[in-house]
């Protein structure tokens, strides 16, 4: 940010201003800087706050690769889990689905999101860029013009600070002011707010199994995932109204094994639970993403439920495109990439938005739904264990579709 002095506030300029330090935001100020275009990012929680909130995270093939390229991959590939397949639990069976088998060798990659987060903007701090933690009261002004302008306060406090620049990247997350910015009338929201929601937790205890459970069982939706060899992460299907208080740990224990139990004889390990919560779940897109000079990316342009764990992945799909569409513009003057933008996104973003609604309607129990749907999600679910199509089109999902 290169600051100048106004009669009332202190302005600066940048090429790129980007607000939110979560995923969207800190992958494209990279990609940017491989660009050797400028930007600065404006984010309103601290650098302590983005990194120590706990969030999982599954990440696609093409999205490890795109770290690794960055250089950014070291700690992830030391540290992550590698998966080549999940299993689906129905009926007290379970079915194996591999997907590397299925996709010519691609997987997922189980790390979270906070560390993530923590990988990328350590590096971009010490590659000189700038991020601003802690700013408030964050406006925009001439989005339709040449000349964007952010203003922002670095405290609540704090004098009002001006941010000029050629474009605007919004990535503050589904609550922020970004996506408010683009007109109402010039944009559509689609939502879905799911009856269900999840409680999860965190337990000290090793795997139970080497990959994730999905279970589809009377009682609700389970899924078993993990965080690291000493750490498990685990989830049950719940009212989301309801209160984290009436579930003491030996509840939560007691319906997990109901859940996930199976004829095999296998068995869930547990451990001290050291932090639990409940979220509810809802899907939602906006079109268009962009207004003027401003995009919109990641939860602030769409949300998907976390069962096809795709909200990350997304998020880094639309900032690739978005940087492309940059690196023309500011190579050639061309504009076709950005005025493609919302187009590009949102056809990736409709297909993830139909995996994650088929996965959680087929895994989940809705309780208005008669027995006739019941039983069809369970013939869903058996037609796709037996058929090497379907599990195929799960797999090309689940793993990630090809980047247009």
């Amino acid at each position: 940010m290169h600051p100048t002095k106004s009669a009332n506030t202190q302005s600066g300029r940048t090429q790129v201003a980007i607000v939110g330090a979560g995923p969207a935001g800190l992958f494209l100020s990279h990609l940017l800087h491989r660009q050797g275009i400028e930007s600065v990012i404006l984010e309103h929680r601290s650098r302590e706050e983005i990194e120590g909130t706990i969030r999982a995270g599954v990440l696609e093939q093409w999205v490890v690769d795109l770290m690794n390229d960055m250089g950014l991959g070291e700690r992830m590939m030391r540290e992550a889990h590698f998966h080549s397949g999940i299993t689906l639990r129905f009926d007290r069976r379970s079915h194996h689905i591999d997907m590397a088998e299925l996709t010519g060798g691609k997987r997922v990659t189980v790390y979270a999101q906070h560390e993530v987060i923590r990988d990328l903007v350590s590096a971009r701090l010490e590659d000189g860029g700038s991020i601003l933690f802690g700013v408030s009261d964050v406006q925009f002004l001439d989005l339709e013009g040449k000349t964007p302008r952010v203003q922002f306060r670095r405290g609540p406090d704090e004098p009002i600070e001006e941010l000029r620049c050629d474009f605007v990247a919004g990535c503050d997350g589904f609550h922020g002011p970004s996506r408010q910015a683009i007109p109402a009338a010039a944009r559509t929201e689609y939502q879905m707010v799911y009856p269900f929601g999840w409680l999860g937790i965190l337990t000290e205890a090793p795997p139970s199994h080497p990959e994730l459970i999905y279970a589809n069982h009377e009682r609700g939706f389970a899924l078993l995932s993990t965080r690291s060899p000493e750490v498990q992460r685990l989830y049950i299907q719940v009212d989301p109204r309801d209160d984290i208080a009436n579930w003491s740990d030996d509840r939560i224990w007691s319906e997990l094994h109901r859940r996930l139990e199976d004829d095999s004889g296998w068995t869930l390990t547990e451990g001290p639970v050291f932090q639990k919560g409940i979220i509810a779940m809802r899907s939602f897109v906006c079109d268009p993403m962009q207004h003027g000079r401003l995009f919109i990316a990641g939860d602030a342009a769409h949300i998907v439920p976390p069962t096809g764990a795709k909200g990350l992945n997304l998020a880094v799909a639309d900032v690739a495109v978005l940087s492309r569409a940059l690196a023309a513009y500011y190579k050639s003057g061309t504009t076709a990439g950005l005025d493609g933008y919302s187009a590009t996104c949102l056809r990736r973003i409709w297909k993830a938005e139909r995996f994650s609604w088929s996965m959680t309607t087929m895994l989940h129990r809705n309780e208005a739904e008669s027995p006739f749907e019941q039983r069809v999600h369970l013939a869903e679910l058996d037609y796709l264990v037996h058929s090497r199509a379907a599990m195929t089109a799960l797999a090309e999902n689940y793993v990630g579709l090809p980047m247009e």
